[in-house]
């Protein structure tokens, strides 16, 4: 978090307090494996925290890695610039990485939209199809929202911070993860379970704070994740992408309920016995 000093305006009345920001900056991703110098592969901006986590996400959730073949993870140690030290992380890996890989999987899932449907017929190559289970009862499905929230602590200083957590089908927060980002949030706490050589993550819940786009649930599909629930909207790729993977997608949940888009055979209604 970053202290500042600000002009309120409230009632037409000018006032100077502090205020505190969520902190945001730039971490460069880099890879290599056995004899191969780290190579740079993406620059994500970030809040800092979890680094190592968010580094190890990025590269699973978009294809670049594989879960088992992390050997190391460490900030750079030989930069010039001493501030810069702890915005670079390397990914050591224990065989060669792929170059090839990284071209064709930017082209292939541009956050952009350059190309989507690309990304779409990419993603189905990539990604088996989910697993059949878990059922979630819909009363514990909606109380997941004030899960999350009761537990963003930097967001309760800032307001400025997305947050995704994995749950469990009785609602049990396994891991949460804030930042700046949807989808750094996301890499986080899925970065979090390859490193803990938990993935696939089979029956688990991925809840995030914000929409549920197509990078997100393509993220979902890469850990395995079967039920995707947002507090905002699904785009329309989301919906396309989590119908052909066989994930389950919630938006717009609330206290009160929600909507499920796809594979509504996951959510319960019935309470338990």
């Amino acid at each position: 978090m970053t202290d500042v000093r600000i002009t309120a305006v409230h009632d037409g009345v000018r006032s100077e307090r502090p205020d505190t920001l969520a902190t945001e900056e730039p971490m460069e991703i880099r890879v290599g494996g056995p004899g191969q110098a780290a190579q740079a592969v993406a620059v994500t901006m970030r809040t800092p925290g979890a680094d190592y986590e968010l580094a190890v996400g990025f590269l699973f959730t978009e294809g670049l890695i594989e879960p088992g073949h992390v050997r190391r993870v460490a900030y750079c140690d030989d930069l010039g610039d001493e501030e810069q030290r702890y915005n670079v992380v390397t990914v050591s890996l224990d065989r060669a990485f792929d170059h090839d890989r990284l071209h064709r999987n930017f082209f292939a899932t541009s956050s952009c939209g350059i190309c989507g449907k690309a990304a779409l017929d990419d993603i189905e190559v990539r990604c088996a199809p989910v697993a059949e289970g878990p059922e979630v009862r819909a009363e514990v499905l909606v109380s997941l929202p004030e899960r999350l929230r009761s537990r963003q602590r930097v967001f309760d200083r800032t307001g400025g911070l997305h947050a995704a957590a994995l749950c469990t089908p009785d609602g049990d927060v396994v891991s949460l993860r804030e930042d700046v980002g949807r989808h750094n949030a996301v890499d986080k706490v899925i970065g979090d379970a390859v490193r803990g050589n938990r993935v696939p993550l089979t029956g688990q819940v991925l809840v995030v704070s914000g929409r549920a786009s197509f990078e997100l649930t393509q993220k979902a599909a890469m850990a395995g994740i079967p039920v995707l629930a947002a507090v905002s909207a699904p785009s329309s790729l989301a919906v396309e992408l989590a119908t052909d993977v066989g994930i389950t997608l919630v938006g717009f949940l609330r206290g009160d309920g929600c909507n499920v888009y796809t594979c509504q055979e996951r959510i319960r209604l019935d309470s338990p016995a």
